[in-house]
């Protein structure tokens, strides 16, 4: 293919890196690439709370628009921004290999505020929020947005004892604090660690459009892309994004897939959770059944608590 594969990308540091990785990946396979950078609303607005401003599509929205227009091929994003029913004409090209999962604390001092009623942390994540009070009700949570470099200065200028992120991002542009705490016993966003590419669909065979999916395809790490559609599909049959307090991961070992999911209280006084393992030729409709039996023990009550609470 001698054409040129235009990759979009916001322009934050960790989205960056993203971008460079899905390019070192095509032109070690012998593809000609450029990086394009594309603002998003997502990164402008910091000072609302992402659900009020327009939840998991909001950092993904300018990158599909550049992409219909043409100015883009692709687009690379982390997957747990991205919503559960793509736009129409753009679909899922790959799904790299999955990093780490975790969320981590990053904290200052030390860590005895944890036993203490007056710790204060910070988030921007209603998951994160939720299942932080639900282990320590006495704490507070203040709201906290921007890229990961902004958010680390945010907690360096503030009284704030910690802050929660994804390690997987820290990690991937090696900002990560030597005073963290790994939090193993949070369950992530569905897809967290994991990194996607979009492009535009085909319909016509050996176009330049299918040659773009056939060169992000080999991209593409099956393992991941079947543990982060059991979570996304979770996520859709609860109707979450970010408008919910939803956490859920899948694993695959030994030819099973098992997966454990969470729906949160918004402050984190009630929890519901689930856990279940089939055969991975059976996971096609895991994530869903999941979520179809904690709605029937108790979901349906919750999530409609937590909508009329966002109102």
């Amino acid at each position: 293919m001698t054409k040129i594969i235009k990759i979009g990308t916001r322009n934050s540091e960790l989205a960056m890196w993203q971008a460079h990785l899905v390019q070192k990946q095509l032109t070690d396979l012998g593809y000609q690439t450029a990086i394009v950078e594309v603002s998003s609303t997502g990164d402008e607005i910091l000072d609302k709370p992402l659900h009020e401003i327009g939840g998991m599509g909001l950092f993904t929205r300018t990158l599909d628009l550049a992409m219909l227009r043409g100015d883009i091929d692709i687009a690379v994003h982390s997957l747990k921004d991205v919503p559960t029913d793509l736009p129409e004409k753009i679909v899922q090209a790959a799904v790299l290999e999955r990093a780490s999962i975790n969320d981590v604390l990053i904290y200052k001092g030390d860590l005895n505020f944890l036993e203490l009623t007056e710790g204060l942390i910070a988030t921007g994540s209603l998951r994160r929020k939720a299942q932080w009070l639900h282990k320590y009700p006495k704490h507070k949570v203040t709201g906290l947005r921007g890229n990961v470099n902004t958010r680390l200065q945010k907690l360096k200028d503030n009284n704030w004892n910690g802050a929660i992120f994804a390690l997987a991002g820290l990690q991937r542009i090696n900002i990560l604090p030597k005073e963290h705490l790994v939090l193993d016993w949070m369950i992530p966003a569905p897809a967290q660690g994991a990194i996607m590419i979009t492009a535009l669909e085909s319909t016509i065979e050996n176009d330049e459009r299918a040659e773009v999916l056939k060169a992000c395809a080999k991209l593409n790490h099956l393992e991941t892309e079947t543990a982060v559609a059991v979570e996304r599909q979770f996520m859709k049959t609860l109707e979450g994004g970010c408008t919910a307090p939803i956490g859920g991961n899948a694993t695959i070992s030994n030819n099973s897939v098992y997966f454990k999911g969470v729906l949160s209280a918004l402050d984190g006084s009630d929890k519901i959770e689930i856990e279940k393992s089939v055969p991975l030729n059976e996971v096609a409709n895991l994530g869903s059944l999941c979520a179809k039996e904690m709605l029937n023990n108790g979901g349906f009550e919750l999530m409609k608590t937590i909508k009329s609470e966002m109102k």
